[in-house]
């Protein structure tokens, strides 16, 4: 009986030995595993610097259409939605004092011309004829000008957008009887950001493409620039007018606007390659070394294209970098090139 519970014993021995040296070979396989990474050589590459603004189409130029004083609407000559020539006749007033005017001058003209004779032959004396000349400009200038408020005329080409009295109404001069819009061409007035300032030129071109129009891109040019900040939103504007040739655009859309700043030469890597730190909104990147360890970078993204992104700090631009099998990596880790 004790010979068998000595050689059971020393069974359980050898078993629990060739267990315990299995665990360590595995533990030392596990220790000596080294991680295999994808690396890129970092470049420097020209990147296009744009960036896309919210607006609304406004019309070139708004005109309220209105006579200088109250009178009797006689004609109405467009309606809402009609396109209209610059000068084209929109409305008639009662032409009752026009007439009147136009009476006036006539004698002015009529008598200042029998007194020019005289004057050329020294019948009258240059005050006099001064005085009848100053009469007849004054009645030249008042029909002129009652003629304007009489006979209503647009004055540029564009939409008509509101009528406001119907013929026959008395015109009492609280609101425009007619707006006309100019659309074409149309302006935005883009807001931006006041650390670009001196990357915006008068002529640069813009980008356009309206939400109502999706599938259409339309060009237009930067012709003004705002002086001052707007101190809450520390933006400015900048004015952007498109021809609209096919009057496609129509104000009060809403749209957006490309803006494009150039092209800056900088650090450029695959977007695989930066890793967001933990805990942290920062990126960090793992750079090879020379004795195939990594190294940890902090960089500082710029503009995301084509699967890169711009670095604009923390890389020189003559690194290897790790762009896969990162993600368990820490710093000072020992790696294998794929």
């Amino acid at each position: 009986m004790n010979n068998i519970l000595k050689i059971t014993g020393a069974a359980a021995i050898l078993l629990t030995a060739a267990a315990c040296g299995n665990n360590s070979n595995e533990s030392v396989a596990e220790e000596v595993r080294i991680p295999i990474v994808e690396v890129a050589r970092v470049s420097k590459e020209n990147v296009l610097h744009s960036n896309v603004y919210s607006s609304t189409i406004q019309a070139n130029i708004v005109n309220n259409i209105a006579p200088q004083n109250g009178a009797r609407i006689v004609k109405i000559n467009a309606e809402i939605g009609d396109f209209v020539s610059a000068g084209q006749i929109l409305a008639e007033m009662d032409d009752s004092n026009l007439e009147q005017a136009k009476l006036r001058l006539t004698n002015s003209e009529e008598e200042l011309g029998r007194v020019k004779q005289l004057f050329d032959e020294g019948g009258i004396s240059q005050s006099d004829f001064d005085a009848l000349e100053l009469n007849y400009k004054v009645a030249k200038r008042s029909y002129e000008n009652l003629l304007e408020n009489t006979i209503l005329r647009s004055p540029v080409s564009g939409v008509v957008t509101a009528r406001n009295y119907d013929r026959g109404d008395m015109y009492g001069m609280s609101q425009p009887l007619y707006t006309v819009q100019q659309i074409t061409p149309v302006k935005l007035l883009v807001p931006i950001s006041e650390s670009d300032y001196t990357k915006v030129r008068k002529g640069d071109k813009v980008s356009v493409t309206a939400d109502a129009l999706p599938g259409n891109t339309y060009v237009g040019s930067i012709v003004r620039i705002y002086p001052t900040m707007d101190a809450a939103t520390h933006t400015f504007n900048v004015e952007v007018q498109v021809r609209n040739e096919k009057r496609e655009l129509r104000p009060g859309m809403f749209a957006r606007a490309t803006v494009d700043f150039g092209s800056v030469e900088n650090v450029v890597i695959p977007d695989q390659a930066a890793v967001k730190m933990q805990g942290a909104g920062t990126r960090q990147v793992f750079v090879l070394n020379s004795d195939n360890t990594v190294s940890v970078k902090v960089v500082t993204l710029g503009r995301h294209f084509d699967n890169k992104y711009e670095v604009l700090e923390g890389l020189a631009g003559d690194e290897t970098i790790v762009v896969k099998g990162q993600t368990s990596l820490r710093a000072g880790d020992k790696v294998e090139v794929k």
